[in-house]
């Protein structure tokens, strides 16, 4: 990939920047290549990944480096791009939001720092992905089972501060955040929480302080480095159930919804569940050619073949209960009868128990996976995805509103429709998946601009995303405009006062510094 340099930095001082960084780093570290520009790319991007390419890329080894790093970055004003390991698929990978950032690589910082099965909780470094994570707590045998998205092959706090969710009662991974060490955008270094005080014990265990609460705010932003974090854990339990329910029509999900929700908001159900529609099994089995190997989206006469073909219901509903047997028999029997109102059909049940072994894909009981990268095969050639992903509340209301919205939308770009819901209590995360050919133009070209379509139909009716690709961040942040966009406004008023250079990862989730408020573009109104 050639070189982008960052807006207003010559060849010169660029050069002299990257010599900076490698008196810091050293020079294997220090990357600049066309190759390692590629290497930092988006390989999913819809279009040309030269769209949001990298200038270089610099990746420390220690908070003290990562702090030297920002304060030679403020001096050349060269803009960083902080990424955890760069494995956020669907979402922009490592690609940074402005062209020509430097990518702060974190990949190496990846100590588990503490592991406490007593209290369930570990302290981590960025670099640690869900499989370290799960692999010191299988070394060291501890009774603890994390929360891991479907796709875990990226990092723990970089999931965790993109919003991530899981499907365990730990499900919501921005809520597990407790401790947050941040290097500020000048180079300082702060501890949230109760870590303000020297040596606190209680840092990674009680989630408020004594004043403003700033965990969140390094959630999806660009206010800071995060270089360790607290995150609990769940104490692995003394059996579980699962539930599996095939749901046969496509509308039933409005009566699921309302089934599970009040459940889930009670308590009864605790984990976050999963209600993937049929498509998300069928990516798993083969690819489209195997099924329909005609052009346009799969007509609706074939999908019913298909259902019938693989003994599939249009969703399946796969709860699962945790907690000593007596209670989870009890439970399981008031879901039974809550589902049987309007499903004859009994579940298909699977019981584990302490010492028993876990299947190596059941991302329920924390085991992480990456079989879901499956999905970017169905379309074939150089497969991805784009996720668009907004919330609704959990009624059947609000959720066959948005699948009727969507699936209008969706088919009139003739694109396969695959949808999920996952109810989080109070609320559903509506992921629709994407699938495209990075190598077909036209199909890149039709995906961007349904993709303008979904977010635009999807705002005037009131729903907005929780995260999105960088290419549509300044759009997104945009359908938030209550008072003349106030959120925004607040955003970037304490970003100039925080970083005046506009030095960490401007553009990101929409978020413009001034230095570079003239960079933004992709529909910011």
């Amino acid at each position: 990939m050639k070189l982008t340099l960052p807006p207003r930095v010559s060849p010169a001082a660029f050069d002299a920047a990257l010599t900076a960084y490698t008196g810091v780093v050293g020079k294997d570290w220090v990357m600049a290549t066309d190759a390692d520009r590629d290497a930092y790319s988006d390989i999913y991007a819809p279009g040309s990944n030269e769209e949001w390419p990298a200038s270089a890329a610099v990746a420390p080894s220690s908070v003290e480096e990562v702090q030297a790093i920002v304060r030679l970055a403020n001096e050349h004003k060269t803009p960083l791009w902080p990424v955890a390991r760069g494995k956020n698929l669907g979402y922009g990978t490592a690609a940074p939001r402005m062209p020509g950032s430097i990518v702060l690589d974190l990949g190496r910082m990846n100590k588990v720092l503490e592991l406490d099965p007593k209290l369930a909780y570990c302290v981590v470094e960025p670099g640690v992905g869900f499989f370290d994570l799960y692999e010191k707590i299988q070394r060291e045998k501890a009774p603890l089972w994390m929360s891991v998205p479907g796709n875990a092959w990226g990092s723990v706090i970089g999931n965790a501060l993109d919003h991530g969710i899981g499907y365990t009662p730990y499900g919501l991974h921005a809520r597990n955040l407790c401790g947050l060490e941040v290097v500020l955008p000048q180079g300082d270094l702060m501890r949230t929480g109760l870590g303000a005080m020297d040596k606190n014990p209680a840092w990674h265990l009680f989630p408020f302080a004594f004043g403003p609460g700033w965990d969140l705010a390094f959630t999806q932003s660009n206010l800071g480095v995060v270089t360790k974090a607290g995150v609990w854990l769940q104490p692995e339990p003394a059996s579980s159930l699962e539930l599996v329910f095939d749901i046969p029509e496509e509308g039933d999900i409005g009566w699921v919804i309302d089934t599970i929700a009040p459940m889930k908001i009670s308590g009864l159900i605790d984990q976050n569940v999963f209600i993937p529609s049929w498509l998300g099994k069928m990516v798993l089995k083969g690819q489209r050619k195997d099924f329909w190997d005609k052009p346009g989206a799969i007509p609706e006469s074939r999908v019913a073949e298909l259902l019938k073909e693989h003994k599939l219901g249009y969703w399946q509903v796969a709860m699962r209960l945790y907690g000593d047997e007596p209670v989870v028999k009890a439970k399981a029997e008031i879901v039974k009868a809550a589902m049987k109102r309007n499903l004859a059909a009994p579940p298909k049940e699977t019981w584990w128990h302490q010492g028993d072994p876990i299947n190596a894909f059941e991302i329920t009981m924390g085991v992480p996976s990456a079989v879901p990268l499956q999905m970017s095969d169905w379309i074939g050639g150089r497969g991805a995805h784009l996720g668009f992903s907004p919330v609704v509340p959990a009624s059947s209301e609000h959720v066959l509103g948005q699948l009727k919205r969507s699936r209008k939308i969706i088919a009139d770009h003739d694109v396969d429709f695959y949808a999920s819901f996952t109810i989080g209590g109070r609320f559903a995360n509506n992921i629709n998946m994407l699938m495209y050919d990075r190598d077909q133009p036209e199909q890149v070209a039709n995906m961007r601009k349904l993709f303008d379509a979904l977010i635009a139909e999807t705002a005037a009716a009131g729903y907005g995303e929780y995260r999105t690709h960088i290419g549509w961040m300044d759009k997104v942040m945009s359908t938030f405009d209550f008072n003349n966009h106030a959120l925004r406004r607040f955003d970037e008023t304490v970003k100039d006062a925080l970083d005046p250079n506009g030095i960490l990862a401007p553009g990101k989730q929409g978020v413009w510094p001034a230095a570079y408020r003239d960079q933004a573009g992709g529909g910011r109104a």
